[in-house]
This record gives C-alpha cells, structure tokens and sequence, in this order.
C-alpha cells in the first residue's frame, strides 16, 4: 500500500490531487502550519512557522517547548497546511464555499542533528526571509543550544483543492442573486523600522522585494 493510498481524501475525493509537484507547491507558499499532536489522550493543535527542505518538512521551536519533546520522541504528528485563494458565492448557503489548496502530512518526526541544524535553520530562515541569513550574524552556540529542529518526511500525505466556480443545483439557477467568486490574495504593506534602529539602517533590497511582490 502506498503512501497516498493510506491518505485517500473520503468527502469531495473528486478534489484530491495527487501530484507530488502540487504537494511541494503549497508547502513552499506556506509559512506556517498548523500541527497536530496528543499528549495523555489530549489532543493539541499549534501553529508552527515551517520549511520544506527537499522531501521532508522542518519544524524548529525551543527545546523548552512540550510540543518539540513530544514530537522528538516519535510521537505521530500531523501537519496542516492551508491557503485561502477565494470566496464561492452561490446560490443558496449550503452550496457557497471557498477556493483553497490544502495539504496534510502524516507520520513521526525525527530530531535533526548537531552537525546539520545550522543548514536546517539556514533553510528555514530563507523561506520566511529570503535573502535574509547572509546579512546576519551567525547564531551563537547558547542559541542553537536552546532550538531544537524537527524534521518530518514527506511519505504520507494527501493534497485537496476547490478551485471551482458555485455548482449549484438546476433548481436554483434562476434565483435573483449574484453568483462568483472573490478572488483572495495575500499582501504586504510597507516596512516599518524598528524604534531602536540604528541611524543610516535603509530597508535592504531582499525586504523590499517582498513587500513589492518579487520575493519568495
């Protein structure tokens, strides 16, 4: 049995996509997922600033952090990734929706070692700011110390996305209401200095092009 086989989408499977190309898609979008983990029979649901790095996915957190001792000790995990592309405006409530490409990972994570956390922090440091780690210091050894790095492989999963018009039913296409879409985009106002910055500090080009739409 293959991975996406155990992972099949049960409600609306006519939206799973198996692409493994569409997988990595949204999770390079991503910056942040949403993970799922048990601890005593309670289950919990954070949000945790992410990064692909080739077939797996990184986590990073202190090592203060419940959620990071669990997961390193081999506790299953899943990682929930959405994106929000649109409002389905139909006919009836029951039929409205959203566009969305939505992506869940399973399985159990591993701890990255000593040796290969620098190179995992680089990773996860240029997905959310790119072009951000050659300005930086290097991190101090009491601060990788305190980070633990996570990494979960991408083995199992399942991709599901609407990006549909309303479908609504024949009866109701002839009611008096506006049907579409509304188009949703993620967007970035304008850098705000930091109150203790420094004189002659100009926002760096690798900000601006974030906020101007050619970043990451």
């Amino acid at each position: 049995m293959t991975p996406r086989e155990r992972t099949d989408v049960r409600r609306l499977p006519e939206k799973q996509v198996r692409d493994v190309a569409t997988l990595h898609a949204i999770l390079d979008e991503a910056l942040q997922a949403a993970v799922g983990f048990q601890v005593d029979g309670q289950p919990f649901v954070l949000p945790m600033a992410c990064a692909r790095d080739g077939g797996s996915l990184l986590l990073h957190g202190s090592t203060g952090s419940r959620l990071m001792r669990v997961l390193a000790t081999g506790a299953p995990v899943c990682v929930s990734v959405t994106h929000l592309d649109g409002l389905v405006y139909a006919r009836s409530a029951f039929e409205s929706s959203m566009r969305y490409r939505s992506a869940t990972v399973l399985g159990t994570a591993t701890l990255v070692a000593d040796e290969e956390k620098l190179h995992a922090l680089e990773v996860l440091t240029e997905h959310l700011l790119p072009g951000r780690w050659a300005e930086l210091r290097a991190p101090r050894a009491r601060e990788l110390a305190a980070t633990t790095v996570l990494r979960v492989p991408l083995d199992e999963w399942s991709v599901k996305v609407g990006d549909g018009f309303p479908d609504d039913p024949d009866e109701d296409l002839d009611e008096p209401v506006w049907a579409g879409v509304v188009p949703m985009r993620v967007a970035y106002d304008d850098p705000v200095d930091a109150p203790d910055l420094g004189p002659d500090r100009p926002v760096p080009p690798h900000v601006l092009a974030v906020t101007s739409g050619d970043g990451s």
